[in-house]
């Protein structure tokens, strides 16, 4: 009798287990996707700020600072960035693409001055 006492609490403690992980997945996948959601945002910042200093350099030598900027996006980020160039200084701006539908769009800006001599 004290066997198959032992045996029935081992497959509740197992039962409690499975559980347990079951209910933690949920939590688990919304850590994932937020953490994968920031990646991808860091890395459209990183892109227009490629594209921002592209468009500088260009300004700089005395050629158009939208085209040179545009080139230098990711062919993804390209339809949806608003490039502004004045007095030397470009800004791109390019929408974070999302990972989930429904989720809030968002753009990430970069700004870049380059002086004399930079």
């Amino acid at each position: 009798m004290a066997r198959a006492t032992a045996g029935s609490g081992l497959r509740g403690e197992r039962g409690s287990a499975s559980l347990e992980l079951v209910g933690t997945l949920p939590f688990l996948l919304l850590a994932v996707l937020i953490a994968a959601q920031l990646a991808v945002a860091g890395a459209s910042l990183w892109s227009a700020g490629i594209a921002a200093r592209a468009g500088a350099r260009a300004s700089a030598v005395g050629r158009p600072a939208r085209a040179a900027a545009r080139a230098a996006l990711p062919p993804s980020l390209r339809d949806g960035a608003r490039v502004a160039a004045a007095g030397g200084g470009v800004g791109v701006e390019v929408p974070v693409p999302g990972l989930l539908p429904g989720m809030p769009s968002f753009g990430v800006t970069a700004k870049t001055r380059i002086g004399p001599g930079g």
